[in-house]
């Protein structure tokens, strides 16, 4: 009963909103296969004014249209987007609207992704979200908002992506918030394409428990950093960060030789990784519950996060590229890596060089 009241109070704010008729376009036309994340920037960052616009710019969209991409992935974040009551941060919202009319301009579509909630980070131990009705209801209430700024594009050319990574300890708590925001979403936008991925991280390995709503308009989406210990190499924030040993891909990631001669502290870390084999048709396997339901429901597949660290062995980083962009291309999976030019996994390294042998692997058809 509680969810019943909670989405007939969004969809009463979604009819308050007097939308504006969608411009021209058809979803049908919202095509995408090769894109790229434009992460930290209004997600995941502490920078603001001059440093936070500089970050990213119509040049920028130039460079991604150069590298022969069709879209982007355009994380933001609530806390960089709206304050505690839920007021619009005007700055922000135009660093957003900016971003789109250049993609217009130069003929790139977007998605624009909902990634981190404050009731909701994909790490945090505690995610009020699952538990709190008010906080389902103030989910509901950012993407009212969301579209009442973003209804006027056209369906053909920007699309969304209700949240970002969905951990839920119960699939059902996911697949009924997912259920009621699309329900209040289609009552002003019945033609925009959804994006929408499965419970724990957007793992592929959870596609059997993803309820999808009945609905054309939708892009099914799932994330792959498989095998970790290769792509998150020494991430500072894992449980891997101190693991300084040898990695490998394709083949075995440790052998046992290697293994043997490592300090206990070393082994302690590595121990799960000895002997396991990876190759591209394991990536290919994993994949296939996301490929399955895809063909049932027929709608288009869409890898929206993938990537390797920068501190991985290059050769092998750039094997597993070759391998998940083969997967790809064999499969009709459409993909954005992460991510354009931050954190450690960029296109473009701080100083704005290209990784050409990265984009390379990661553009080629």
């Amino acid at each position: 009963m509680k969810n019943l009241l909670l989405l007939a109070f969004a969809i009463v704010l979604l009819c308050s909103c007097k939308p504006k008729p969608v411009s021209n376009g058809s979803p049908t036309d919202f095509k995408i296969f090769k894109g790229t994340n434009i992460a930290h920037w209004l997600s995941q960052s502490d920078a603001r004014g001059t440093q936070r616009d500089s970050f990213f710019q119509e040049k920028d969209v130039l460079i991604i249209k150069s590298l022969v991409f069709d879209h982007l992935r355009l994380p933001i974040d609530e806390e960089q987007m709206w304050d505690e009551n839920g007021v619009r941060h005007e700055d922000a919202f135009k660093l957003m609207t900016n971003c789109l009319d250049w993609c217009r301009k130069h003929q790139l579509k977007v998605i624009v992704d909902l990634h981190i909630l404050r009731s909701h980070h994909f790490n945090a131990e505690v995610k009020p979200l699952w538990t709190d009705p008010q906080e389902q209801e103030k989910f509901y209430r950012l993407w009212i908002d969301l579209s009442s700024v973003l209804k006027d594009y056209p369906v053909s050319d920007v699309a969304y992506e209700l949240m970002n990574e969905a951990v839920a300890d119960d699939p059902e708590q996911w697949n009924n918030l997912l259920a009621n925001a699309m329900k209040a979403i289609r009552v002003v936008e019945p033609e925009r394409i959804i994006v929408i991925g499965s419970n724990k991280w957007q793992s592929a390995s959870t596609f059997d428990v993803l309820k999808v709503p009945v609905d054309k308009n939708i892009i099914l989406s799932f994330h792959f950093y498989e095998p970790f210990p290769l792509t998150h190499h020494q991430a500072s924030w894992t449980g891997i960060r101190d693991y300084s040993g040898p990695i490998h891909y394709p083949g075995a990631l440790l052998t046992q030789e290697e293994f043997d001669v490592l300090s206990p502290g070393q082994q302690a870390i590595a121990k799960d990784w000895v002997g396991v084999e990876w190759n591209m048709e394991k990536l290919e396997q994993m994949m296939q519950l996301p490929l399955q339901k895809s063909k049932e429901l027929g709608l288009q597949v869409y890898c929206g996060e993938y990537g390797v660290i920068d501190s991985a062995p290059e050769a092998d980083k750039i094997r597993w590229y070759n391998d998940m962009i083969s997967v790809f291309n064999k499969n009709g999976i459409a993909s954005a890596n992460w991510n354009y030019k931050s954190g450690s996994f960029g296109l473009l390294n701080g100083d704005g060089v290209k990784n050409e042998t990265m984009i390379q692997e990661v553009v080629r058809k």
